[in-house]
C-alpha cells in the first residue's frame, strides 16, 4: 500500500511543475510562431519528467527509503485501526446487555481513540507528503543537472519537460535516465 501511495505523490509532484511547463510552452510558441526555432543549427530536445520520477534509481531508491521510513508508523496505524473495530464490534454487539454506564463509558473510549487515530493518520499522511515532497525536489534538482549535461554535450538549445506529443527522436529522457543512474541513487 505505502509503496503505490508513494508512487501515486511522486507522480502527484508534476502538476507543481505545470505553471513552469505552461510558461516553457508558451514561449516554446511564441519561438516558433517568430521562426527563431527554425535558424540553422538550432536543437530542440524533449524529456519526461514522469518517466524520471518513475523510472530512475534515486527515484526507486527514495520510494524504498520512504517506505522504510514510514513502515512502524504505518503498522502501528494499521493495528490501531483493528483495534477501533474490534471496540466497535463490542460495542455493537453488547450494548444492549451493558449497563446504561459502561455503554456509555465504552462509546466514550471508542469516541475519544477514533479521533485519535483520525489525528494520527492525519499527521501521518502530511510527515509522507513532506518526506516525499522532499526526496523529490532533491530528484529533481539531479534530473536538472543531468538535463543540462546531456543538453550540452549533445548541444541541444532548448530541452522540453513536457509536451502533447514529442518525437522519439528529440526524446533525451533515457539518455538523462542513464546519466543519473550513473550516478547513483544518490
Amino acid at each position: 500500500m505505502m509503496a503505490s501511495s508513494v508512487g501515486t505523490l511522486l507522480a502527484s509532484s508534476l502538476s507543481r511543475t505545470s505553471r513552469l511547463v505552461v510558461m516553457g510552452l508558451s514561449f516554446a510558441i511564441a519561438l516558433l510562431s517568430t521562426g527563431l526555432a527554425h535558424a540553422e543549427g538550432s536543437k530542440v530536445g524533449f524529456v519526461s519528467l514522469e518517466r524520471i520520477l518513475r523510472d530512475s534509481a534515486a527515484a526507486k531508491a527514495a520510494l524504498q527509503k520512504l517506505d522504510q521510513e514510514f513502515l512502524k508508523r504505518r503498522q502501528g496505524l494499521e493495528e490501531s485501526s483493528k483495534q477501533l473495530q474490534g471496540m466497535v464490534a463490542k460495542l455493537e454487539r453488547d450494548a444492549a446487555v451493558m449497563s446504561e454506564a459502561d455503554r456509555r463509558k465504552l462509546q466514550k473510549e471508542t469516541a475519544d481513540f477514533e479521533r485519535d487515530l483520525q489525528r494520527r493518520q492525519r499527521e501521518f499522511r502530511e510527515d509522507a507528503n513532506r518526506r516525499q515532497n522532499e526526496e523529490t525536489a532533491l530528484i529533481l534538482e539531479r534530473a536538472t543537472r543531468a538535463i543540462r549535461q546531456v543538453a550540452e554535450a549533445e548541444k541541444i538549445d532548448i530541452v522540453f519537460q513536457d509536451a502533447v506529443y514529442a518525437s522519439p527522436r528529440i526524446d533525451i529522457t533515457d539518455k538523462v535516465l542513464r546519466s543519473l543512474n550513473a550516478a547513483g541513487p544518490r
